[in-house]
């Protein structure tokens, strides 16, 4: 890991399984308008958010109730000069049990501050790690977007324009 790669932690008192099967359930957190399944390895999902962000996510790396690895194989953004910046990025979920606790890190492996998306993807990926899958793993429902349905502020702005 690089030290600028972009990296969240959170800490649950739900089971490393309940944190995998959260973490999978990718339409409960992230986006309700997910195409394709997003659980096991190399499933192929394709995620839109209206026509400001699309990306064809696989999954090379399944360990259950340990870890998650995605590709990002193809990236869209409306508001980069560089449209494509994600692709080749490696989005990392792993998890680990820690003084009777859940421990979850994600680490988006080649998101780093050069990219122009940089802070506007920090904060995203804050607001849906931290916020809306640890809502899901804790409560059962969480805060995904959906067109019309923007979760973060960036999100509002992106879709105002």
């Amino acid at each position: 890991m690089s030290a600028t790669d972009f990296t969240t932690t959170i800490k649950v008192d739900q089971s490393p399984q309940e944190v995998f099967n959260a973490v999978t359930n990718v339409r409960g957190w992230w986006s309700e308008e997910i195409e394709g399944n997003t659980a096991q390895l190399n499933d192929v999902f394709d995620y839109h958010y209206e026509d400001i962000h699309k990306a064809k996510i696989k999954l090379i790396e399944v360990i259950p109730n340990q870890k998650i690895v995605w590709l990002v194989e193809q990236n869209y953004f409306k508001f980069t000069k560089d449209r494509t910046e994600w692709t080749g990025t490696k989005p990392t979920f792993e998890i680990t049990e820690k003084d009777g606790k859940t421990e979850l890190r994600f680490t988006h492996f080649g998101l780093n501050p050069e990219y122009e998306c940089f802070e506007i993807c920090r904060d995203s990926w804050t607001n849906y790690i931290q916020n809306s899958l640890k809502k899901l793993i804790t409560t059962g429902k969480g805060e995904p977007n959906a067109t019309g349905k923007p979760q973060t502020e960036n999100e509002k702005k992106l879709s105002e324009k």
